[in-house]
């Protein structure tokens, strides 16, 4: 065998592995007895351990100096182990065992005490993962800002000065919408209870419309909503609130979103480096384009309205365009998951503030709850009621997730632009989502960027989809033409 053959016959085991822990952290958020936390850490910390000696296998940098790629996927395939080995060559074998055992500990810690209102009983156990994420930060950066560091780990080219450069160009035009949608009379909102078996039966018919493959996933409750897995097992979980259908139906959308990527990326990619989304904000351009230009378009709440009452009966609107405003409306909420499409930037700015402080030490853990309430006033002109609506209302944190939360806007900011492309391309696209069928809009995505998984860097397959370099002008146009027409401003 050839150094490269011999590299990707290593490497297609390694991948797998990869897939067992992934498969572990799915059952410890939706079937894991409590009891087992513990013990469940240990493993996740086991595996992480043996994922780490292979990643930094003295054979690798061999294999990887000796290797002649056979074709542009090859070397797509080398760009993306250089990638992985260079980065895991830095962190010390102890401190990615740590993470990996810390972490897994503070998701029971943090969904226990989201649960009590208990800030103060989380605050030693995210200490402690800031306290690791900053020393696996700077053993990335070797000198340079370790939040970056963090950052491009989601976002391959990403850096804290880029994200905060893009943020403040959107900002101003985002609040000036905020400023006018709310001056405005809003939509009146759904009444009544939604059964639960009814709401998950409606979202398993809503995950099939959306091109979910039952045969290779299946969907579970979790306290917060996600996508686990690639290629032939891809899990996605969602929940369930009787008096709000929309949290569990679009976030079974927006995992779907995150499920048909990995679902769709070349079958001959399967358990190698590329064979998996090209980045977090690549992923969650397919999320949130499912979610919002597509679920949330008046074509689709007018399919969708016709099965809430034909599920549900009469829920207080009276037609499918008091519907579409229903589904659309604008309102200062506290949780980021249930924002509407004007304020959900605005949540990812603020916590992409106050991650990148602590990760630089600018900002302490004990000082967290203050500055979260502070800048949540400061942004959104309401007081933070209780802590499951203020800093313990998102599972990153005590994930370790630091640097994931502005992939959501970038992701935002890509599916602006790929929702224009694609409409220039199906002009007859709202006519087929009248009648419940999104799988032009859903083909199209295949066909343009899902399949070639991570053969492309981040922002080349969304500029290959769309034709055009992206940018957030698309995203803030739709934006403004969606709500100004809504509220008539």
């Amino acid at each position: 065998m050839s150094a490269y053959e011999d590299l990707m016959a290593f490497q297609r085991q390694t991948e797998a592995l990869a897939q067992v822990a992934g498969r572990l952290g799915w059952d410890q958020e939706t079937v894991m007895p409590d009891g087992a936390a513990g013990q469940r850490a240990e493993e996740i910390g086991a595996l992480e351990s043996v994922l780490h000696a292979r990643r930094t296998d003295p054979r690798l940098g061999e294999w990887l100096a000796a290797a002649v790629a056979p074709d542009a996927v090859g070397e797509a395939q080398l760009r993306q182990i250089r990638r992985s080995y260079a980065r895991t060559m830095k962190i010390p074998a102890r401190l990615a065992e740590e993470i990996a055992r810390v972490t897994s500990l503070a998701q029971g810690v943090w969904a226990g005490c989201r649960a009590a209102e208990d800030v103060a009983g989380f605050l030693p156990t995210l200490s402690k993962v800031v306290e690791l994420k900053r020393e696996e930060g700077a053993a990335l950066a070797a000198g340079a800002d370790p939040y970056d560091a963090l950052v491009d780990d989601y976002e391959p080219g990403m850096t804290g000065a880029s994200i905060a450069a893009m943020f403040d160009a959107m900002r101003p035009r985002l609040v000036a919408l905020r400023g006018r949608v709310l001056g405005a009379a809003a939509p009146h909102g759904i009444v009544g209870t939604f059964g639960r078996d009814d709401q998950l039966a409606l979202t398993r018919e809503l995950a099939t419309v959306f091109g979910y493959d039952w045969t290779r996933g299946r969907v579970d409750l979790a306290v917060h909503p996600f996508s686990s897995g690639s290629g032939q097992d891809v899990r996605i979980t969602t929940r369930v609130n009787e008096v709000d259908p929309f949290n569990c139906f679009y976030s079974t959308i927006h995992e779907v979103g995150h499920a048909a990527y990995e679902q769709g990326v070349d079958e001959a990619y399967l358990l190698t480096p590329i064979g998996q989304g090209a980045s977090m904000g690549v992923h969650e351009s397919q999320s949130r384009s499912y979610e919002n230009q597509m679920g949330r378009s008046r074509a689709f709440t007018g399919w969708l309205y016709g099965r809430m009452r034909e599920v549900f009966g009469d829920f207080g609107i009276a037609d499918a365009e008091a519907f579409y405003r229903a589904v659309n409306r604008v309102h200062a909420g506290y949780i980021r998951t249930e924002a509407d499409e004007v304020h959900y930037n605005l949540h990812v700015m603020m916590r992409f503030d106050l991650e990148r402080a602590l990760i630089r030490g600018e900002l302490q853990v004990a000082d967290l709850e203050g500055a979260w309430n502070d800048r949540f006033r400061a942004d959104f002109g309401v007081a933070v009621d209780k802590p499951s609506n203020g800093m313990l209302q998102d599972v990153h944190w005590s994930c370790g997730l630091f640097g994931y939360f502005p992939t959501y806007t970038l992701g935002n900011v890509y599916a602006g632009c790929l929702t224009k492309a694609l409409r220039a391309d199906i002009p007859g696209l709202d006519g087929m989502m009248a009648q419940g069928d999104v799988s032009a809009a859903t083909g199209w995505m295949r066909e343009k960027l899902q399949r070639h998984g991570a053969r492309y860097l981040p922002r080349e397959v969304v500029a290959q989809a769309c034709g055009f370099e992206p940018s957030e002008g698309p995203l803030l146009d739709y934006l403004e033409a969606k709500f100004g027409e809504i509220y008539g401003v």
